[in-house]
């Protein structure tokens, strides 16, 4: 053996005994995929992707997803031999309290991580979003002579990731759209938690990756530097998204090796020091020889690549000075100028046929505004005119065909979003939120500013029943924290809820929007959306508030005609979202709802949660029926009679 291959065997058991090390002083996590991949991870650091550890963010470095989260040492290792800020003793905090260590990779939290992951599929399929991200902007901005962006996105999966189907429904639009800059690498060691893999997973993988439009590759050992290097240069050279198949052998080198016990449990004292003499390492716990630190410091490499990179864009912005300006502001995360007014709505509208006139509005304002929806394109309203669509002929076309794959285009925003130089959007009807909610949770998990449309808001839907009716959807995504629900009552309302999704820059935004047609309010009123909740009318002396969200908010108004024939003045408050109204300060909210009076709430969905706000609540806690929607709602209790009601049993 040579010394630098030596070396090479060093820093790829450096990374193996950081993984075991950590795990077992946590007494907690997955040993066995960072030893059985370490081979891969000291390839794709060391020799493969151009980065820069000294500065994380650099645009053009390329991507590493490990999909695989459970394996998570693997990545922290590495970054820390790489020259990353993790420090060792954030590796010796593996799973503790505020350590940069968690247990799964987290977005924002750990340098170096790309993608949130831990959910088996997610970190795949974000990565989609990445990749053509990087084949949009390429089309977008580069020029000849002039490669501005080029770049790859590698991903590390498991069986457990190509077994869930948002893999699948992500991997299938990559093969459609010809990402040839995506490369993953399936770490198919046929184990899994219950045992061998084939117990329910025994699928031709790499058949199925074939029918998706892949080019698929194998490497029979994950030990095999040379071959895993083969098999990258063949994926770099081919015009499709690449799966290489990798045979790795779970907690490699130790006495589990092969078993699922070296999934998620340590390996225990006597097995950690048998893997140590079976793999030569001599070293005490998180002891890592001062050559293997050298050989794997990536910080001056990384540095020249990154000021070769900006030599190019110094060269483009002399060639091409508008372009580099835009590439800069886009990079950058600012906003062109923005219209401040609504467009000129006059007669009553659906929300989301409103939404569609925004987005015609936005859209040659906003260059980087791309958006698609699954496959419910003239429902959701969501191709604003003149967008063209995408694909591998048209790679600057920025409307976004994602078929009937709600989950897969949830994680594919979320991927285009976290590359940077996009603001990306999607929908569907409200109750198929279901299908995609993990990617909505990451996207609020991550901070990442994704915005979700969800159109067919509420029973009004009518005659296709309840399978399509929201009840629970509304409140169920309110719980989730960091994400911004907002259900404007009118076509001026949704204006505003465009305008405070597209500032939004810390997290996601669900818009939420009606089927049918609803009356028009005030646009100056309406400009109150911007604080979550506003009075809408007012009364003198008001004994009681109703307050509203969408549609509902003209059940209210009615109501509140009906109270004052009666002699009750009454206030109605349009809240179109808790979690704006809540950022408010607590002043202004109590201005709006004062403490002392009695509040009756009224939205078509669950009442669950309306106690923050109300003393009654007009709501729906049952499924729906299929009819016409004003005979739904009539039928269901949605009238201005029984509204009035509500609020006079308060008095």
């Amino acid at each position: 053996m040579t010394q630098t291959q030596d070396l090479v065997s060093l820093s790829v058991n450096a990374i193996r005994f950081l993984a075991i090390d950590a795990v077992e002083k946590a007494k907690s996590g997955h040993p066995g995929m960072p030893m059985a991949m370490a081979p891969l991870a000291y390839l794709l650091f060391r020799e493969v992707m151009r980065h820069n550890p000294l500065d994380p963010t650099w645009p053009n470095r390329d991507r590493f997803v490990l999909s695989a989260g459970h394996g998570s040492m693997l990545l922290y290792a590495t970054l820390h031999l790489t020259g990353y800020d993790l420090p060792l003793e954030e590796l010796m905090r593996f799973r503790q309290w505020g350590s940069k260590t968690p247990g799964h990779p987290e977005y924002g939290h750990t340098p170096g991580v790309e993608v949130t992951t831990g959910p088996l599929g997610q970190g795949i399929s974000t990565a989609v979003g990445l990749a053509l991200a990087e084949k949009k902007l390429a089309a977008e901005f580069n020029r000849p002579g002039h490669l501005v962006v080029d770049h790859y996105t590698y991903v590390l999966a498991s069986d457990g990731d190509l077994m869930e189907g948002v893999s699948g429904e992500a991997s299938s639009l990559a093969g459609q759209w010809g990402l040839s800059k995506l490369i993953v690498f399936w770490d198919d060691n046929r184990i899994s938690i219950d045992g061998p893999t084939d117990l329910a997973f025994s699928e031709d993988v790499l058949l199925r990756y074939r029918a998706y439009g892949w080019q698929t590759l194998r490497v029979e050992d994950a030990n095999d530097l040379n071959a895993l290097r083969h098999a990258l240069r063949l994926a770099q050279l081919d015009e499709r998204p690449t799966l290489i198949a990798v045979r790795s052998h779970i907690g490699y080198g130790s006495p589990k090796q092969d078993s699922h016990k070296a999934h998620g449990e340590p390996l225990g004292p006597e097995a950690v020091e048998a893997t140590r003499k079976n793999l030569g390492w001599p070293y005490p716990p998180f002891v890592v020889p001062e050559e293997v630190y050298q050989h794997m410091d990536m910080r001056a490499q990384g540095k020249a690549w990154q000021e070769a990179w900006e030599r190019v864009l110094e060269a483009y912005a002399k060639a091409f000075p508008e372009l580099y300006q835009e590439l800069r502001r886009r990079l950058q995360g600012e906003l062109p100028p923005l219209p401040e007014e609504p467009p000129a709505f006059d007669k009553p509208l659906a929300t989301r046929a409103a939404s569609g006139k925004v987005l015609d509005l936005l859209a040659p304002r906003m260059p980087e505004l791309v958006g698609g929806s699954a496959d419910l394109t003239p429902s959701n309203n969501t191709k604003a005119q003149g967008m063209e669509d995408f694909s591998p002929q048209n790679p600057t076309g920025r409307y976004l065909r994602f078929g009937v794959r709600e989950h897969g285009m949830g994680a594919i925003l979320n991927g285009l979003n976290l590359h940077g130089g996009f603001r990306a959007y999607g929908g569907t009807f409200l109750v198929f939120s279901d299908y995609m909610r993990p990617a909505v949770r990451l996207a609020a998990l991550m901070g990442t500013p994704t915005i979700f449309v969800y159109t067919h808001d509420s029973i009004a839907l009518g005659e296709d029943g309840p399978t399509h009716q929201p009840i629970e959807h509304l409140m169920s995504l309110r719980a989730m924290p960091g994400l911004w629900v907002i259900r404007p009552a009118d076509a001026h309302e949704t204006f505003y809820a465009w305008q405070v999704a597209l500032r939004r820059k810390e997290g996601p935004t669900a818009l939420v929007l009606t089927r049918q047609a609803v009356p028009l309010l005030s646009p100056e009123k309406a400009k109150g959306l911007l604080r979550g909740g506003y009075v809408l009318e007012d009364a003198e002396n008001p004994k009681g508030v109703i307050v509203a969200t969408g549609s509902e908010v003209h059940l209210a108004l009615r109501a509140r005609e009906l109270l004052g024939q009666q002699g009750v003045g009454v206030r109605v408050v349009s809240l179109p979202s808790f979690e704006l109204f809540e950022a408010q300060p607590e002043a202004y909210r109590k201005e709006v709802l004062p403490p002392g009076l009695p509040v009756v709430a009224v939205e078509a969905g669950a009442s669950l949660g309306w106690e923050r706000y109300a003393h009654k609540v007009v709501g729906l806690d049952r499924f729906g029926a299929s009819a016409p929607y004003p005979e739904v709602y009539e039928r269901l209790g949605f009238t201005p009679e029984r509204v009035a009601e509500a609020l006079l049993a308060l008095l």
